[in-house]
C-alpha cells in the first residue's frame, strides 16, 4: 500500500482526468433541453421533436458496446480526442440543419462520440486510479458529469437569451468540446507520460501488485460456469461470450439500477402535473431535488470504499423502490402536493447514495490490463435500463395509471436490489462487496 501511494498524483490525474469530463459534461448539459425546441423551430411535431431529443440516448446505447473495441486499439486518450471531434461535426450539422431529419442526424452522431467519451475516461480511471479509492475517485467521476447537467442548461439559457436563437446553444457544447481535446492534447497522462496522440504500448503502464490493497486481482473471481478471461487481443464478441454469465447475471442489476434512475426523470415531471404544480413550482422542486442529488457523490464513494459496493447499492434501490411506492399511494391523498416535494428529495438521497455505483462495479470486474471491451458492454447494460425506462413508464400510464407505473418501477426496483444481494458476494472479492 505504501509503495502505492506516493507514486500516485492525484492533482495530475483531476487535470488530465475530471477537467475534459467536466468540460464535455457541460457542454452537453447545455445542449440537452435545447434540442427538443431546436427540432419544433424546425418544423417538427411534438412527437417527433420527442423522437429527435431522444436520439441522443438511443445514440450512446449504440455506441456503448463497439466504443470498447475503438478504445482498445487506439487508446483512451486518443479516444476521447476522436470522441470530442466527432462531437463537433455532429454539432455542426445540428447548427446548420435546414431540418429536423438533419437535426436527428447530428444528435445520434453526438450521442455516439459521447458513449466513447464517457467509455474512454472510464477505462482509463480504471487502470490509473488505486483501488483504495476507487470509488471514491469514480463516484467524484459522476458528480463531475452531474455538475455539468446541473449548470450546463443555465449557460445555455444566458446564450440563448443573449443571441436569440435557439441553435447558439450548440456552440457551447462546440466550444467545450475543442477545450477538453487542447487540455488532452497539452497535458501528459500521469499514468503512461503519453501526450497528444501518442499511444503507448500496454507495457508502459503500471503494473499494480496483486498482493498490496493499492491493486486488483491479477485474475477476476470466478464461478462455476463463467470464467473471466484476460488475453492481449480482445474481440467484442470474445469479450461478450468470455464473459456472459456476470453480463447476464450482475448486468441484470445494473440495467435495473439504470432504469429506476432514469424513470425518476420522467416520473417526477409528470406526476407534478397530475398534482396540480404549476411549470416554475414544479421545476424548483425538481431542482432543488437534482441539487441534494449532486451533494452526495464524495459520500457515495467514501461509502464504498470503507463498507464495499453492497453498503451503497442496496439503500440506493431500496430507497428508489420505496419512493416510488410512496409516490403511487399519495396521489388519492389531500396533502399530495406535500408528499411530492418530500418524495422527490427522497428519491434524491437515494440516488445521490449510490453515485458512482455502476462505474465502480464496473471496474471492479473488468480486466486490469485490458477493460475497455468488457466496461462498453457493461455500460449498455446500464443504458439499457436507461433508455427502457422512460418507455415502461409511457406505456403503463397509458394502459393504466401513472400510479400503477410507479408501483411497476418499485417493483423492478426490488428484484434489482435482490439481484445485487445475490450476485455481488458471488462475483467481487470480500473486501470489496
Amino acid at each position: 500500500m505504501t509503495s502505492e501511494t506516493p507514486a500516485f498524483d492525484f492533482r495530475a490525474v483531476l487535470l488530465s482526468g475530471f477537467l475534459p469530463a467536466a468540460l464535455f459534461a457541460i457542454g452537453e448539459g447545455a445542449i440537452i433541453p435545447i434540442i427538443p425546441i431546436a427540432a419544433s423551430s424546425l418544423g417538427a411535431s411534438l412527437a417527433f421533436a420527442g423522437f429527435v431529443a431522444a436520439l441522443i440516448l438511443v445514440g450512446e446505447l449504440i455506441g456503448d458496446v463497439p466504443s470498447g473495441v475503438v478504445v482498445a486499439r487506439i487508446g483512451e486518450r486518443n479516444a476521447m480526442i476522436g470522441a470530442a471531434a466527432v462531437s463537433v461535426v455532429g454539432l455542426l450539422v445540428c447548427t446548420v440543419a435546414p431540418n429536423a431529419w438533419v437535426l436527428a442526424l447530428g444528435v445520434f452522431l453526438v450521442g455516439v462520440s459521447t458513449a466513447v467519451f464517457a467509455l474512454a475516461r472510464h477505462a482509463y480511471m480504471t487502470t490509473a486510479i488505486p483501488l483504495a479509492i476507487r470509488a471514491r475517485a469514480l463516484s467524484s467521476l459522476g458528480g463531475v458529469f452531474r455538475f455539468g447537467y446541473f449548470v450546463g442548461p443555465f449557460i445555455a439559457a444566458g446564450v440563448v437569451h443573449l443571441t436569440g436563437t435557439t441553435q447558439s446553444a450548440f456552440w457551447i457544447h462546440i466550444v467545450c468540446c475543442l477545450l477538453a481535446a487542447v487540455v488532452l492534447l497539452v497535458l501528459r497522462d500521469p499514468a503512461t507520460g503519453a501526450r497528444g496522440f501518442r499511444k503507448p504500448p500496454r507495457a508502459s503502464r503500471p503494473t499494480v501488485d496483486p498482493t498490496t490493497d493499492a491493486g486488483r486481482p491479477t485474475e477476476p473471481p470466478t464461478d462455476t460456469g463463467a470464467q473471466f478471461v484476460q488475453q492481449e487481443a480482445h474481440g467484442l464478441f470474445r469479450t461478450i461470450r468470455a464473459n456472459r454469465a456476470v453480463l447476464l447475471r450482475l448486468g441484470s442489476g445494473a440495467g435495473l439500477i439504470g432504469a429506476l434512475r432514469a424513470g425518476r426523470q420522467v416520473i417526477l415531471p409528470l406526476w407534478a402535473v397530475s398534482v396540480g404544480l404549476d411549470d416554475s413550482t414544479a421545476a424548483l422542486v425538481i431542482g432543488i431535488a437534482g441539487a441534494v442529488d449532486f451533494a452526495l457523490f464524495y459520500t457515495s464513494g467514501q461509502i464504498m470504499d470503507r463498507w464495499g459496493r453492497l453498503a451503497s447499492a442496496l439503500p440506493c434501490m431500496l430507497g428508489l423502490s420505496v419512493s416510488y411506492f410512496l409516490l403511487a399511494w399519495s396521489g388519492h391523498l389531500d396533502a399530495r402536493v406535500g408528499w411530492f416535494v418530500a418524495i422527490a428529495i427522497g428519491m434524491s438521497l437515494a440516488n445521490g447514495v449510490g453515485s458512482g455505483i455502476l462505474m465502480t462495479l464496473g471496474a471492479d470486474l473488468a480486466p486490469r490490463d485490458h477493460p475497455a471491451p468488457f466496461l462498453g458492454a457493461w455500460r449498455f447494460t446500464g443504458d439499457f435500463g436507461q433508455a427502457a425506462a422512460p418507455l415502461v413508464i409511457s406505456g403503463v400510464t397509458a394502459v393504466a395509471s401513472i400510479a400503477v407505473a410507479s408501483g411497476v418501477m418499485g417493483v423492478l426496483g426490488l428484484v434489482g436490489a435482490g439481484i445485487l444481494l445475490r450476485y455481488v458476494p458471488r462475483y467481487l472479492p470480500r473486501r470489496l462487496r
